[in-house]
């Protein structure tokens, strides 16, 4: 039994005036709250109760020590209660940072919401493509698409995302679907240095590592202009399975390649660790976090209806 536990055993014994009454008070039983109590004792190095057979009543260091542990007690219930409006009303300013095109399709209206739920609390939303340093930056939650390797901070696990290429079926139908990536050298290609290398995409073949370079038939550094040269026909292009779900459900674009799609990507949501965040920052995270979770395209998996199968191949 924990110190605080023992504290507020010892302070029910004093209150009820016997071990029968504050093992009923307490749901324990009679042999725990004796054992409470001699743990106690030997702990503070002192007798804190006098027990005859009929009376007990705290001695002179049991009376001091008692007065002591309801202080603690009543701290900690006020800090808990505290705690609690705060999070049920919290104010500030909240800082919160993720990559533009998911922030786009799915931080954003959250945040939005968020805002109109808490008036209180002040929004600063940042959406931007690179890795937020949330201590140095003044960033209070972060969404993050990539193993984590920052030891200051908290993770929340959301969900996954893949590496996938994909290509118009259009282009599939003119140009045929390469069966491996090798063949991508024959392929015209559209690269997002945004989501991988410019002249060379990773693959994996049989949980084996496999980069494959090619001569791009063009760069670009936007992901929604990756997404228009393949819509359109370009090339066949690879992103975050999130960045080309629209196209992908309205038949637009199709995945290829699915059997040597690396390994899946987690995206987490971030805060900054340290003992007892602010209500601004709790009630955003309880906020956010389950929607998010449940975005089906946090799944590890695309949502790709029947007309999206391109019929030459």
């Amino acid at each position: 039994m924990d110190r605080l536990r023992e504290m507020e055993v010892f302070v029910a014994v004093v209150d009820q005036g016997s071990f029968t009454s504050a093992s009923n008070k307490l749901g324990l039983s009679t042999a725990a709250v004796s054992r409470a109590v001699a743990s106690l004792e030997e702990r503070v190095g002192a007798q804190l109760l006098a027990r005859t057979t009929r009376t007990l009543r705290p001695t002179d260091a049991g009376a001091a020590y008692v007065d002591a542990c309801r202080k603690v007690l009543d701290a900690i219930s006020d800090a808990e209660a505290n705690l609690a409006a705060d999070r049920l009303n919290p104010v500030g300013t909240l800082t919160v940072s993720a990559p533009v095109l998911f922030g786009q399709r799915f931080v954003a209206p959250l945040v939005n919401a968020f805002a109109l739920r808490f008036p209180d609390v002040g929004i600063h939303a940042t959406y931007v493509d690179r890795t937020t340093r949330l201590l140095e930056e003044g960033v209070d939650v972060a969404i993050r698409i990539g193993h984590l390797g920052d030891s200051s901070i908290f993770a929340v696990p959301l969900g996954f995302v893949r590496r996938r290429t994909y290509a118009a079926p259009a282009y599939l139908a003119a140009h045929g679907e390469p069966r491996h990536p090798r063949e991508l050298i024959d392929h015209d290609c559209v690269s997002c240095t945004g989501v991988s290398l410019p002249l060379e995409w990773v693959f994996n073949d049989k949980g084996t590592r496999l980069p494959v370079r090619f001569r791009p038939r063009m760069i670009v550094d936007l992901v929604p202009a990756a997404v228009s040269a393949a819509v359109d026909c370009v090339g066949i292009t690879q992103l975050l399975s999130y960045q080309a779900a629209p196209e992908v459900s309205e038949g637009k674009l199709h995945p290829i390649l699915t059997a040597f799609e690396p390994e899946s990507t987690p995206v987490s949501l971030l805060h900054v660790e340290r003992r007892g965040a602010s209500g601004k920052v709790r009630a955003f995270l309880e906020f956010v976090t389950e929607t998010l979770r449940n975005n089906a395209h946090l799944q590890d998996m695309d949502v790709i209806p029947a007309s999206a199968t391109p019929r030459n191949r």
